[in-house]
């Protein structure tokens, strides 16, 4: 490295030495660990290079730019020839993208569906119509023809579609029910986090109703609550409950961890290690409703809570006595 460079960004150094590669590109090489000096990672796009340093990239290659099919099993709730109706489990990727290239929702659906899916609705994403994250479990619908994929975008637009969805959240908000209203958009500070913003952005609305409190009634530990988009932006729930001050259980993203009360019984100290050790965000898709595209009635599909979002719910009941 030239000693002109001592100072800069890394980022901003591997941009100028590798100009073939887009700074945004190699800001997510940063963050995927394949680039390193003297053996060392570094993950920090803002370290600062000194002189005669030297880097290495270890750049993957390049995944297919069609997804193929993989063996993944599915929990199909309902099928016919028009479109598809999954219980995805936590864990499952619901399209191939930087750093998950396969193993996902769209390579289980061209293997379950075959490879006629492909031409629908672009090779990219075929028959994705609407997500949920990775971590969130719950009901989704892929289209299988183009008819119903036009259809399905359409009612999503329109917000036509029914999706309640179940999320404990850390303690409860002051009012029973109520209407989030705002604007989401990219966090200016953090381009990975979404975020409640005065000014840009998208409008954003999300209905809510606590349906159960767990803990002292005037000051509860958590609660459950019903959450219904009548938007859908990324992480819509999840930004919204934090905005009102009652992040999901388990967000790694969004959530803060809370400081249990000494517990005075056995069912408190169960229910405290459940929501300190859950695992992921506390969101379940339990309300699928739509306009079939072809039979012209509406289906609506509820999904049971998974297993471990029922324990935890079970385990805070603890604290009801």
């Amino acid at each position: 490295m030239a000693a002109d460079h001592a100072g800069w960004r890394l980022d901003r150094f591997l941009s100028q030495a590798l100009p073939a590669f887009s700074r945004s590109r190699l800001q997510q090489l940063l963050e995927q660990g394949a680039v390193s000096r003297d053996g060392r990672t570094i993950r920090d796009a803002n370290h600062r290079v000194k002189p005669d340093e030297t880097y290495r990239v270890a750049v993957p290659p390049a995944a297919p730019a069609t997804p193929r099919g993989q063996d993944i099993p599915l929990a199909v709730v309902y099928e016919d020839r028009d479109l598809i109706v999954i219980d995805k489990p936590a864990g499952l990727v619901v399209h191939p993208a930087a750093g998950n290239p396969d193993g996902t929702l769209v390579n289980a659906l061209i293997a379950h569906c075959g490879p006629a899916m492909l031409s629908i609705g672009g090779e990219a994403r075929p028959g994705i119509v609407h997500r949920l994250d990775k971590d969130t479990s719950g009901l989704l619908v892929a289209a299988k023809t183009e008819r119903a994929m036009a259809s399905l975008a359409k009612q999503f637009a329109n917000h036509t579609i029914e999706r309640a969805y179940h999320a404990v959240v850390w303690g409860a908000p002051r009012e029973a029910s109520g209407l989030i209203e705002s604007q989401i958009g990219r966090n200016p500070f953090d381009r990975k986090r979404m975020s409640v913003l005065r000014a840009g952005g998208k409008a954003a609305r999300t209905r809510y109703r606590v349906l159960e409190k767990f803990g002292p009634a005037e000051r509860p530990f958590a609660s459950l609550i019903e959450c219904r988009l009548e938007t859908g932006r990324t992480h819509q729930i999840r930004v919204h409950l934090t905005h009102l001050g009652h992040p999901l259980v388990g967000d790694p993203q969004y959530g803060r961890s809370r400081a249990s009360p000494k517990a005075r019984s056995p069912a408190e100290a169960a229910a405290f290690a459940a929501a300190a050790g859950f695992s992921r965000q506390a969101l379940h898709a339990w309300v699928l409703g739509f306009q079939h595209p072809s039979l012209h009635r509406t289906l609506r599909f509820e999904s049971p809570w998974p297993a471990d979002f029922a324990g935890l719910v079970e385990a805070l009941r603890g604290l009801n006595g």
